[in-house]
């Protein structure tokens, strides 16, 4: 059996994805890293909206960022966030 602060943290991470706002943030993240701006832009949102929600999915540790400038560029952690997000749904597609 798993030890009870392991349950926690992995029940956590899947409260994460129980957002579909995040999911959008992350699926629009599949292909390239992109700019608040953009992703405002690509999801019909306010940046403020989307700003929110990055900084959910940062402390999580779903998504990376770097700078350039003055601009932030976000970028999925690892293939491991895509992996979960495609595995859902190929489990809600059967």
């Amino acid at each position: 059996m798993l030890e009870e602060e392991l349950l926690y943290d992995l029940a956590e991470l899947y409260k994460i994805f129980g957002d579909s706002t995040r999911i959008r943030i992350l699926y629009a993240l599949f292909e390239k890293e992109m700019c608040v701006n953009l992703i405002a832009e690509e999801l019909g949102m306010t940046m403020s909206a989307i700003s929110h929600q990055l900084r959910i999915l940062k402390q999580a540790r779903l998504v990376k960022y770097r700078k350039e400038g003055k601009a932030v560029f976000y970028a999925l952690s690892d293939d491991h966030v895509k992996s979960i997000i495609e595995m859902g749904l190929e489990h809600i597609s059967e």
